[in-house]
């Protein structure tokens, strides 16, 4: 789960503060052009945080990026000019979970966790992880995030391009909705760089209606669409004549199974 997340992505300059993390919902009935997911607090951008790193320590956080490069076993780097005053970030694995991994080394990964002035001697403590001292040096005294969550975050595109890649894994993939499919299914566009088409998501216990055009993150696992298995793994009320349309037109195809959706940031920092 993403609790409370500050939701930024390292390629485009946007962040956002304070998030709810929600359960997410099941699929019914009829064709429309909103879907149904839990309710959130409002966006900031990166342009409200980029130059208040002081303001971030002690705050809950949900950052996307590559890795820039690993710090020992527990460790990693990230970094961009338009965060942290362009300092490179050191992210601490706190998981208790090795980082999730696909050949496709561009894949960023979703990290949520705490913004702290990072003491070697003080995350080993809280945590028991057995850091190399000698790779810390530079890092002491300076803002790490101690990461409570870790997930892979493909482009909608590169999951559909290539799902194999990531079946049965956890992903936060970030996109725009497409297409409403029923009160809670929708599509989330394609990446146009890639040749992949839109991403279908199901999600489950539907709280707050999402639009058209809307910029979400969705969270889950992907899976091949294979209704029996579908129904046999997730308690999903969904209307038969959804399912039937679903099954034409998906089948066998990726589907996310969400049980986190929230919105993204606004990307007006760009």
């Amino acid at each position: 789960m993403f609790n409370k997340p500050l939701e930024g992505n390292f390629r485009t300059g946007a962040i956002a503060l304070a998030l709810s993390a929600f359960l997410l919902p099941a699929c019914s009935a009829n064709r429309t052009d909103t879907a149904t997911v839990p309710d959130t607090q409002e966006n900031v951008t990166a342009e409200d945080v980029a130059d208040n790193t002081a303001a971030l320590v002690g705050q809950t956080v949900t950052v996307r990026s590559e890795i820039e490069e690993a710090i020992g076993t527990n460790a990693f780097k990230i970094e961009d000019d338009q965060f942290f005053n362009g300092e490179d970030i050191l992210v601490v694995n706190a998981t208790g979970q090795p980082l999730p991994v696909v050949s496709d080394d561009d894949t960023e990964l979703q990290v949520t966790g705490e913004v702290r002035q990072f003491v070697i001697a003080d995350v080993e403590r809280e945590f028991n992880l057995g850091l190399e001292r000698e790779l810390y040096v530079e890092y002491e005294n300076r803002p790490a995030i101690v990461a409570q969550s870790i997930a892979l975050a493909p482009e909608p595109g590169e999951v559909t391009e290539n799902p194999n890649l990531f079946y049965g894994k956890t992903l936060a993939v970030k996109g725009e909705v497409e297409d409403i499919v029923g009160p809670t299914a929708f599509t989330i566009d394609e990446d146009q760089l890639t040749s992949g088409g839109d991403l279908l998501v199901l999600v489950a216990n539907p709280e707050r209606t999402i639009a058209d055009g809307e910029a979400v993150v969705a969270t889950g696992q992907l899976r091949p669409f294979v209704i029996a298995e579908i129904e046999r793994d997730y308690d999903l009320t969904w209307d038969l004549d959804l399912q039937r349309q679903l099954e034409v037109e998906y089948k066998d195809r990726p589907v996310l199974i969400a049980d986190d959706v929230y919105p993204s940031a606004v990307e007006d920092a760009l």
